[in-house]
């Protein structure tokens, strides 16, 4: 079939380096020549202008840095550069990159918190063998280097859990059981026993505070029997449902880091532990209950946030995994990917992916680099010509001498990406931030007070019941739901209009976006080939549409015996084109669609192959369908009228595809990546207040189509998929951004910006590192993104408003001893009650 050049005089699909770099044999770089932006290796002439400063592997990169040149440099860390380079700032200390060791990403269920963050850090790098760790609780992801003559990659999940956390290798299946553990954890242990407890509760010790005669004799065994069952079940409740609470508590004074679990325990276990006190004295005023509502209320919180989080996360379609883990020697053995070593020859055949990176020795095929680059249409390939591991040979079998690194450029984006995401700082929660200062505030009021009554003769109950008060009437429940509750509701909100949050981070970043970068690429267009027109020449000279069947089921015909994407988009449409009229005519049609209707069905003769076209005898005719240039080599004269439709192609960035036979090009098959639909009004919502700015691989008049569209601020285009993730950092000066794509080569970019989304047909690689994922194909949905994150973030700030006055007006009455705990659980269970009805509040 045609090329990626098919109708264009210029490549179409992205170069690896412009000028003819792609076909520059490998030894023929200098290893110290690197891209000024990507750190890639610059070919043997680097891309260099007078007035920009450095040297560049790429057009595209040489016009991101003489864009953005200097713009994000201070205070940035080039984790993209660091990483590519394999080289690391020899003050940081703690970067797992300055060590020559290996590295490992974990996924680490039960983070939740910035002291999880330095937990984890600290237990993890007292192992022996451990080098280096940085955590992120907003992506639950552990970066571990490690000395892998000390240590086995298998043994890093066990050394990072433990203490109610469980790590697992990235990119594995989560097990469902923690979660099924969780919910029975819930429903048993809160549920059961805690209603138990209400209940008794309710009958027995109620009725005595308001001055009723008890039911049973406190003071006998009946109501020893009846305190001690209430112990038993509080206990379970306190110690079983609350142990995340507890583990999150033990974690804060582990990490020298005061968070809200720490002044949740404190009240429950006060509580508790004053209870115990009082009903081993045989005392009535017994505070169970207050542990039991706070564990309950704190854990409902929480629960119901994971489950509608779960829920929404299973609107997710099943995803592709893309990476290679078995590679093909020439002699047919089949081995594992590591047991490939530079210089060895792969063989790889149609529909297969290029396990490394490499340089063809043997074959010419279409290379389809969507996944990798995010070029839209397929490159040609031949002998000399370096190709990337993770793209697909489309239509012959080549063979490949592997690269001196024996790495794959796919491989390299996902450990690229997880180490964008692993040490992107966590997002706090406002209320953590605030954590710091609250919960130490309280403690000291709270120890301040009960010191104040002792030392002015008040009895220890007295002391101890004004202490406890303070600590159980700011026990931040409104405080602790105000967040995840309208994470929750946001979360199910956006699910509602198709959109799956990842990462609950979404809330705080989007409100915030100052620049939305979208991928052209499957997100501005649909990033598939199919047929956008048929022309061909009618008799009288002009051009039309009478025997569009005929050219197109010929080109189908030939075409259904090529694997060229190109070419499979035009026999696909062929088909279907052909199936409709004979449905329509029934078989008597005798006009030109009707008598080639069973063309696809006829064999064709004399097939034969070329790098720009193709060719097969169909009806005793020799039909070639190909590039337009390559047509006219063969003989075939190109009419004028046709010539004009050829270059209005070429000029939107399409691909003409010429069919003709008996010496002359009967019609021009247009194929396109075709824009998605409503995809200007999108660009028009997201452009009210923030700046606009297309990432593309593609060069020429596929990316140049987008520059005067109104509402699109920038173009980039010809920008590899190393340096996507550096302009988008470069692009973080102007404010917040926020990056938009579907494929594997934007993956990097979508973990690196403020707020990654990815779209419904992502890959696999890309929704791991996105925020949120559109289902969809409609665009719009991302303005609805933005939408649903500022209704959610300002339902945040109600909420935690009112718990901050809730508490200024609580503390003080408790301090002064105008409450008792049981009228403190009570006012604080009604400030949650208001949070989660402002929570259930439609967005």
């Amino acid at each position: 079939m045609t090329d990626s050049n098919a109708g264009s005089s210029d490549r179409s699909s992205v170069p690896l380096a412009p000028d003819g770099a792609e076909a520059d044999d490998a030894a023929s770089r200098d290893p110290d020549d690197e891209c000024t932006l990507c750190s890639l290796p610059t070919p043997s002439t680097p891309i260099t202008e007078p007035d920009v400063s450095g040297t560049f592997c790429c057009r595209g990169c040489l016009e991101v840095h003489r864009t953005l040149d200097g713009v994000g440099d201070d205070g940035v860390e080039r984790e993209v550069r660091q990483r590519l380079e394999g080289a690391s700032d020899p003050d940081a200390e703690s970067d797992p990159e300055q060590f020559d060791g290996e590295e490992a990403f974990l996924a680490v269920e039960g983070m939740h918190c910035s002291t999880c963050e330095a937990f984890l850090e600290a237990t993890a790098s007292s192992t022996a063998g451990v080098q280096a760790v940085e955590a992120s609780y907003a992506t639950e992801t552990v970066r571990v280097a490690y000395d892998p003559d000390r240590l086995e990659a298998e043994d890093l999940p066990e050394i990072v859990s433990g203490y109610g956390y469980t790590a697992r290798e990235r990119g594995t299946e989560a097990e469902d059981s923690s979660r099924d553990q969780a919910l029975v954890k819930f429903l048993i242990g809160g549920g059961l026993f805690g209603m138990m407890v209400m209940v008794w509760y309710a009958v027995f010790l109620y009725p005595t505070y308001f001055g009723y005669d008890p039911v049973v004799d406190f003071g006998g065994y009946d109501g020893y029997y009846l305190a001690v069952n209430i112990w038993l079940m509080t206990s379970f409740v306190l110690f079983y449902t609350g142990y995340p609470i507890l583990r999150g508590a033990f974690v804060s004074l582990r990490a020298g880091m005061p968070n809200m679990d720490l002044l949740v325990a404190t009240a429950a276990l006060g509580a508790y532990a004053y209870s115990t006190l009082a009903m081993s004295l045989g005392r009535t005023d017994l505070y169970f209950d207050v542990s039991v509502a706070i564990i309950l209320v704190v854990t409902a919180g929480t629960y119901y946030e994971e489950r509608i989080k779960r829920r929404a996360a299973g609107l997710l379609s099943d995803l592709t995994e893309q990476r290679v883990d078995e590679a093909r020697r020439v002699d047919g053995e089949t081995v594992p990917i590591e047991a490939v070593e530079p210089g060895d020859r792969l063989l790889v055949r149609p529909g297969e992916r290029i396990p490394l990176d490499g340089e063809l020795l043997e074959g010419e095929a279409a290379v389809d680099e969507s996944l990798v680059t995010g070029e839209s249409l397929p490159a040609e390939k031949g002998p000399g010509d370096p190709v990337r591991g993770g793209t697909v040979v489309t239509d012959a079998p080549v063979v490949l001498e592997v690269g001196a690194d024996a790495e794959s450029t796919l491989d390299r984006l996902v450990s690229i990406m997880w180490s964008i995401q692993s040490s992107r700082p966590g997002v706090q929660r406002l209320a953590d931030k605030l954590a710091t200062i609250f919960v130490p505030l309280v403690l000291v009021l709270a120890t301040v007070a009960t010191a104040t009554l002792l030392a002015t003769g008040s009895s220890v109950s007295s002391g101890l019941l004004v202490g406890l008060t303070v600590v159980i009437v700011s026990c931040p429940c409104a405080l602790g739901l105000a967040t995840p509750l309208s994470i929750a509701a946001g979360v199910q909100a956006a699910a509602k209009r198709g959109i799956v949050v990842v990462a609950e981070t979404l809330f705080e970043d989007a409100p915030d976006v100052d620049v939305v970068v979208l991928d052209k690429t499957g997100t501005l267009t649909t990033g598939s080939m199919s047929v956008e027109e048929v022309v061909v020449e009618t008799p009288d000279g002009s051009t039309g549409d009478d025997s569009a069947g005929e050219v197109l089921a010929r080109a189908g015909a030939v075409e259904s015996l090529s694997e060229h994407p190109i070419g499979a988009a035009i026999a696909t449409e062929a088909a279907e084109a052909v199936a409709a009229v004979a449905d329509e005519a029934d078989g008597t049609d005798s006009t030109a669609e009707g008598k080639f209707a069973g063309e696809l069905a006829v064999d064709v003769e004399g097939f034969e192959r070329d790098r720009r076209g193709v060719s097969g005898v169909v009806a005793g005719e020799r039909v070639a369908v190909g590039h337009p240039e390559w047509c006219h080599e063969r003989g075939l004269t190109v009419p004028e009228e046709l010539e004009s439709r050829i270059t209005d192609a070429e000029r939107r960035g399409e691909v003409p595809v010429a069919v003709g036979w008996d010496g002359r090009v009967r019609g021009v098959i247009v194929v396109g990546d075709a824009p998605r639909e409503r995809w200007l009004e999108a660009v028009d919502t997201l452009a009210d207040g923030r700046d606009v700015v297309v990432l593309t691989g593609d060069e020429g008049a596929s990316a140049d189509r987008f520059r005067a569209v109104d509402g699109i601020d920038q173009v980039f285009a010809g920008v590899p998929p190393e340096a996507k993730a550096e302009t988008v950092r470069r692009l973080q000066a102007r404010g917040t951004v926020a990056m938009v794509g579907d494929g594997s080569n934007d993956a990097p970019a979508l973990a690196a910006a403020d707020v990654g989304i990815a779209m419904g047909s992502a890959t696999t690689l890309a929704t791991d590192a996105a925020d949120a994922v559109v289902l969809g194909d409609d665009l719009t949905a991302v303005a609805e993104t933005f939408d649903v994150a500022s209704g959610t973030n300002s339902r945040i700030r109600q909420n935690l408003g009112w718990a901050f006055v809730y508490n200024a007006v609580a503390i003080p009455l408790a301090i002064a001893g105008l409450l008792n705990p049981l009228f403190a659980a009570v006012a604080m269970a009604a400030s949650s009650a208001l949070v989660v009805a402002n929570s259930a509040r439609s967005i």
